[in-house]
């Protein structure tokens, strides 16, 4: 898995493969990219199971998602998968995984030179970007690099999931409630069954 991430590099790496390279939060999708592609060929299935609209990452013997925090931010907290998903998984397998990839990120300059490489690159503004503009709201500063500092590797099992903290997250554009998701807060890792890998 490499250390430093260049965001050009990255996307333009998604882009040749298909993946999501469109996508503003590019560290979560390249960070999949690179775990599936270190899969390929192992005992381990890409993706993993399915429960309603829910599709795993991957599988071992258990399912497992793959997630990317930032590290040096306001929230401790990394958003997990829909709460019912996650748990018909464990309800199948017995424990559910989770491999979180945490990173320190550098953001755009206030002239948006990263962002406005990658709408070039997608052919122009999208669609949300334009009704964005007309709102007048202000777009998130884009990340455009990363340096991989901490893989952890979490499991839980039913009793785990009852104690983590529930996200709810309001509707959709269309009224309709969106699902409910499990979050951990990385100040209270260690009341889990986790392993780390360090890339210090």
């Amino acid at each position: 898995m490499p250390r430093n991430w260049d965001g050009r590099d990255a996307i333009l790496e998604l882009k040749n493969a298909d993946y999501n390279w469109r996508q503003m939060e590019w560290i979560g999708f390249y960070l999949e990219y690179k775990v599936r592609q270190l899969l390929k060929n192992s005992r381990f299935n890409v993706p993993g199971d399915t429960f309603g609209a829910v599709t795993f990452d991957t599988k071992g013997i258990i399912n497992w998602d793959i997630k990317a925090k930032a590290i040096k931010c306001d929230s401790r907290s990394v958003i997990l998968n829909d709460r019912i998903a996650m748990e018909q998984s464990v309800e199948q397998e017995r424990y559910h995984g989770e491999i979180i990839g945490l990173l320190d990120v550098h953001y755009n300059d206030s002239n948006r030179t990263f962002q406005q490489w990658h709408s070039e690159l997608k052919g122009g503004l999208s669609k949300y970007e334009q009704e964005r503009i007309q709102r007048t709201s202000v777009s998130r500063y884009r990340k455009t690099d990363a340096q991989l500092v901490q893989i952890l590797l979490v499991v839980f099992d039913k009793a785990d999931l009852e104690n983590l903290p529930i996200m709810k997250q309001g509707r959709n554009s269309n009224g309709m409630l969106r699902k409910e998701k499990f979050m951990l807060n990385l100040d209270n890792i260690d009341q889990y069954k986790y392993t780390t890998v360090e890339y210090f």
